[in-house]
């Protein structure tokens, strides 16, 4: 026997909801906030980095592109695994996500310290670009009085 299409799935133009329960919802539901992911956390984290940095070096990194890459194209001359390329002609650094998160030695496995992972990156490669210590980019910031 064929089955026929009910009225009311017919009146709203064939669009179909699941039993009749009306339109899904978000996975987080309307008083939850948006999922965060581990790859929405890196890009921000990058670039509150590159933005400190920036107000603090503006001449030095007005030019200069901050981009996010998943892994380096090949394995370094060394055998090692890049975590961030400089490309000082191009002024573009590029930081590679999963060996900055999963290569990282932390002692302690929490957001604050995977956040700290990520910004030394950043700033180890900030100054391998303008040829300084990371130590001297901000140098008020690790003064604790």
């Amino acid at each position: 026997m064929a089955r026929t299409r009910s009225t009311r799935a017919s009146s709203r133009g064939g669009w179909r909801d699941r039993h009749g329960r009306g339109i899904r919802a978000a996975v987080t539901g309307p008083f939850l906030p948006p999922l965060r992911t581990r790859i929405d956390l890196f890009d921000l984290t990058v670039s509150a980095a590159a933005s400190y940095l920036r107000d603090l070096w503006p001449e030095e990194l007005a030019t200069v592109r901050f981009e996010v890459a998943a892994v380096p194209a090949s394995v370094s001359s060394t055998g090692e695994v890049e975590r961030w390329s400089v490309y000082a002609s191009e002024r573009r650094i590029v930081l590679y996500r999963l060996p900055i998160e999963r290569l990282a030695r932390l002692h302690r496995d929490d957001e604050l310290h995977r956040r700290m992972v990520i910004e030394s990156c950043v700033f180890r490669a900030v100054a391998e670009l303008i040829g300084k210590d990371p130590w001297e980019l901000a140098p008020d910031r690790f003064r604790h009085f």
